[in-house]
């Protein structure tokens, strides 16, 4: 019998040890690739909600549906919003918080997506940024940044029925952690005045 050698036993976890770690690779890769492919299947259905005037399910079993097109030009990104903001739903993309108005609408709106797909860039948005939506029944808001900051989740402050036309975009703070956190990310906008 072949003594049992600190060598042969990391050989012998080597193969196992390379599997775990493509295995995690694949993990954190999935929920990225999964969130771009539902913006697809999002931006269809979005289409055929415009096209046809009501609201279209992006797959079978969705038990969401696709209310505003989000843009940030000085991002360069755009994204499909779900109506709600469970964990199911912001796994395919931003969603907007329930009880808030539509874009647009009186009192503020809120938009919340996680920090590691859609609103990775949230960050990087400044005073007097556009961002755009498209909502389901063809009107487009254009609003303005008016600025950002960091809240506990709990106390953020925020009240759907405030006057005026806001718009506030959440995400986990910070935004490169690794683990949940009580605070966010809130970039609060207000609507342009209508064009004559």
């Amino acid at each position: 019998m072949v003594p049992w050698t600190a060598g042969r036993a990391v050989r012998a976890l080597a193969p196992l040890l390379a599997a775990c770690g493509l295995a995690l690779v694949a993990q954190g890769a999935w929920i990225p690739a999964k969130a771009a492919l539902a913006q697809a299947l999002l931006a269809r259905a979005f289409d055929r909600s415009l096209a046809e005037g009501g609201p279209v399910r992006p797959w079978p079993w969705a038990d969401t549906v696709p209310v505003a097109r989000l843009a940030l030009p000085s991002l360069g990104e755009t994204y499909l919003v779900l109506a709600g903001a469970s964990g199911q739903a912001l796994a395919f993309g931003p969603g907007q918080v329930e009880g808030t108005p539509d874009a647009g609408e009186p009192g503020t709106a809120i938009y919340a997506a996680h920090r590691d797909t859609q609103f990775r860039n949230l960050g990087r948005l400044r005073p007097g940024d556009p961002v755009e939506v498209r909502r389901r029944d063809g009107t487009t808001i254009r609003f303005r940044v008016t600025g950002s900051r960091i809240a506990r989740w709990d106390q953020s402050g925020l009240d759907p029925d405030a006057p005026g036309r806001r718009l506030v975009l959440a995400t986990c703070w910070p935004l490169d952690a690794l683990v949940p956190g009580p605070e966010r990310l809130l970039v609060e906008a207000v609507a342009d005045a209508p064009r004559d």
